[in-house]
């Protein structure tokens, strides 16, 4: 009986969490579809087949990566930059129950290994989609994150975009031996979706980020190809042989006599009728390459890394360079986003198996740094917004650091005890604060521009104590 109660309260909770992750689920005041007319007949289709379009998109880019280093070393920096400085939990109250259920979980599903995290982002930018499946044990612990292939997962809605079964939202489909491979709820498979065509459509799939490079990619490859073909063909000197008045035979004769020499370093042609050698000069239009240049500013053009920072500056302006950076920012903040949430959904289900309500605990989880900066700029902008009296837990947790880890760590240090303490202790109480001056704009080369000073009162201090 022990077993079945506890497959019936599995149930409960897989009813609440289906509830508590899709809280628009059937509502009875909706009306119409959200999927459009197009792919609601898609979604008839994928009853008995997984998406051919969505799955040959995805089998194009791992090709376009395993052959081009370009697309390789594309995704493997928008994944590098994602997963920079790892993910963060952070709250506003602190709880040290919720504290420690974090750290369990991120160790069991090994989201402290950055090869795990790159890996996933990886996955959401080739395939468009994060499809992690939560493996649970005998004791309701969330004990693993599996990334699914993604164009094997088949959303199980209707013709209106909604799931027609939480206990049933996605099927895994192999395509080569044409069966069912696996069913999951909505609780145990979470799809974080980049860039789907209706957020709101549940059967829309995301699209990698390279998708409609595709096209332009082959066009690319096809033309650099040409251009090694042409310049072997008509690049090399040439000589023209003239024999007036010389019959087949004899032109064949002197044609195996000038071949049978050519493998000297130097060779003479030597005549004794009138005749011409005259040098033909290769193709002189072989620096024309307007057209792979074209193609290969369209191909960045449609990437998430701007040209210039994958090697082809060319005479990119540096005020140019520096807005294509910020727009690539913005980019890997939204890829951050993306893949936070599924995280955070498979923490969600685990606070619910241990009976904590995830919506009465004020926490959230991103990734540490949410700009790709220097640590001087972003100790900089930490300064600033330090001097406009902004909160400190606050300016620890854009800085990328727990502001609940500090403070426990500063505690520790306050309880070691120093037997010299130093009179000037930043933030003890009653001791001079520092001074932190803010100059308009950045120092030039990312440098900081921001001084950090001691009050007039701290040197009147070490005054008296050096009389």
């Amino acid at each position: 009986m022990g077993i079945i109660d506890d497959i019936k309260s599995m149930a409960r909770v897989a009813g609440a969490r289906a509830r508590a992750l899709w809280p628009g689920e059937s509502s009875g005041f909706e009306r119409g579809s959200r999927a459009t007319p197009e792919a609601s007949m898609d979604y008839l289709y994928r009853l008995l087949w997984v998406d051919p379009a969505q799955r040959q998109a995805i089998l194009d880019i791992r090709d376009m990566d395993r052959r081009d280093g370009r697309v390789k070393r594309i995704h493997a920096r928008v994944a590098r930059d994602v997963v920079k400085g790892g993910l963060v939990f952070s709250q506003i109250t602190p709880s040290d129950t919720l504290r420690r259920e974090w750290e369990d979980y991120a160790r069991r599903l090994q989201l402290t290994r950055a090869e795990k995290l790159r890996s996933d982002a990886r996955g959401l930018v080739m395939e468009g989609a994060a499809c992690l499946q939560w493996v649970l044990d005998d004791g309701s612990n969330v004990v693993a994150a599996v990334r699914m292939p993604s164009e094997t997962i088949i959303p199980q809605v209707a013709t209106n975009g909604q799931f027609k079964d939480p206990r049933r939202a996605y099927v895994q489909f192999d395509p080569v031996q044409g069966r069912e491979l696996a069913a999951f709820a909505l609780y145990q498979l979470t799809m974080a979706r980049f860039d789907p065509d209706s957020f709101d459509d549940m059967g829309s799939l995301g699209r990698p980020f390279l998708d409609a490079t595709r096209e332009t990619w082959k066009k690319l490859r096809m033309t650099e190809e040409d251009l090694v073909i042409r310049r072997r063909q008509r690049a090399p000197l040439r000589t023209a042989h003239v024999l007036e008045g010389a019959d087949q035979a004899t032109l064949d004769a002197y044609r195996a006599s000038v071949e049978r020499d050519q493998t000297q370093i130097t060779t003479d042609y030597f005549l004794n009728r009138k005749g011409s050698v005259t040098a033909v000069q290769g193709d002189a239009n072989l620096d024309q390459i307007g057209d792979v240049v074209h193609l290969l500013e369209t191909f960045f053009a449609g990437s998430p890394l701007p040209k210039a920072l994958m090697g082809y500056a060319g005479d990119a302006a540096r005020d140019i360079l520096e807005d294509l950076k910020r727009d690539y920012y913005e980019e890997v903040d939204s890829l951050q986003d993306t893949l936070a949430f599924g995280y955070d959904q498979g923490f969600r289900l685990h606070l619910l198996l241990k009976g904590i309500n995830p919506d009465a605990e004020d926490y959230w989880v991103k990734f540490a740094e949410r700009r790709t900066e220097t640590p001087n700029q972003t100790t900089d902008r930490a300064l600033k917004w330090q001097a406009m009296g902004m909160p400190r837990g606050l300016i620890w947790e854009e800085m990328g650091y727990n502001p609940q880890d500090i403070r426990a760590r500063l505690d520790q240090e306050a309880k070691d005890g120093n037997p010299y303490p130093d009179p000037a202790a930043i933030g003890a109480p009653g001791r001079p604060a520092p001074g932190i001056k803010v100059t308009p704009g950045n120092a030039p080369k990312g440098e900081s521009a921001t001084s950090a000073t001691h009050s007039n009162r701290l040197s009147e201090h070490w005054a008296v104590d050096d009389e």
